[in-house]
């Protein structure tokens, strides 16, 4: 299912992720992560039953990699968030609240209790997106996140109940 969505006069479409998807997002994880996965963990992901995702492509560039996607896990009626990322180039664009909020629609439809996830303590535009969306932290694991040449962070837990 497509979900079209406009951001700054630039029409994007949010669509289900497949697992020949999977070639286009390591570019994109790599640009926020000390260890990016790799197209190969990626197709794993996506040939589980209990893991999906969305893209954010530009309207009419569905063969390029998407400006961001996401990736989640549905098991005993909870949802994950694994991985979300969005391209630098297409931050600010409203992208992440709209991946999260495909995410949401489609655990509705599953009748999911919950969705939770982790994220970094330092990064404060996401702790904000996840907070609008109806996040609270339910919990922290200290020194989590590798940070070159820096000390680890912690990674804050956060839960959306959804019914």
């Amino acid at each position: 299912m497509k979900i079209p969505f406009l951001s700054r006069a630039t029409e994007f479409a949010v669509e289900r992720l497949s697992e020949n998807d999977a070639r286009l997002l390591p570019a994109i994880h790599r640009e926020d992560f000390v260890r990016p996965w790799s197209g190969g963990e990626f197709e794993t992901l996506l040939s589980q039953q209990a893991v999906f995702g969305f893209g954010a492509w530009r309207v009419g560039h569905r063969a390029e990699a998407p400006a961001g996607f996401v990736l989640a896990r549905l098991a005993a009626g909870e949802g994950e968030i694994l991985t979300i990322a969005v391209a630098r180039a297409w931050r600010r664009h409203g992208i992440g609240r709209e991946l999260m909020e495909a995410v949401l629609r489609h655990l509705h439809g599953e009748r999911a209790e919950a969705l939770f996830l982790e994220v970094d303590e330092t990064n404060l535009p996401a702790i904000a997106l996840y907070r609008r969306l109806g996040f609270e932290e339910v919990a922290r694991r200290p020194a989590y996140y590798d940070k070159p040449g820096a000390a680890k962070t912690a990674a804050l837990v956060m839960r959306r109940d959804l019914r």
